[in-house]
């Protein structure tokens, strides 16, 4: 191997190491700041209540929003998107020092569930008396709102703006 390569080499290996030791940095221990704890912890409780729904007492107002085009039944669906709340919504309460990743996990959910809110409008009432494409929309403007809470909340955003310093 020429000097040129050696030297190349030990300088990738210092720049991987160093880039791996800045994210490692920024994702073990983003700023904590109350607002930021009061934040994950209410959205942590939502997701919880949203499970509980999904799986109780709105189990019907859920399955009405599960998209036609869907190849699995809506039960299915239903139960498995509340266990995947209540999950999430455990982990943001739970795991405090996971909370960079589990905030990247909850925004990507939000982003993956945005097709159910969007497809298969349906005229009923749900649970808090709302027609449900009122309800719909309602939801469909606050998925942004959301997917920026969880990133927000858990100092994901931070960290994946602060991996290259």
């Amino acid at each position: 191997m020429s000097r040129t390569s050696k030297k190349a080499a030990v300088a990738a290996r210092e720049s991987t190491r160093s880039l791996g030791a800045t994210v490692k940095a920024a994702t073990a221990n983003p700023p904590r700041t109350v607002p930021r704890l009061l934040g994950r912890l209410v959205l942590g409780s939502f997701l919880l209540f949203a499970g509980i729904g999904h799986l109780t007492f709105v189990r019907e107002e859920f399955r009405a929003q599960v998209p036609e085009w869907l190849p699995i039944d809506k039960d299915t669906v239903v139960v498995a998107s509340g266990i995947v709340e209540i999950t999430l919504g455990g982990a943001l309460l739970a795991l405090p020092g996971k909370r960079v990743h589990v905030g990247w996990i909850v925004a990507a959910f939000f982003v993956v569930i945005f097709p159910g809110n969007i497809s298969q409008l349906v005229t009923r009432t749900d649970a808090f008396g709302l027609n449900s494409d009122a309800a719909r929309g309602l939801r469909l403007i606050f998925q942004p709102v959301l997917v920026l809470w969880a990133l927000w909340c858990t100092g994901a955003w931070r960290a994946w703006r602060n991996r290259s310093r």
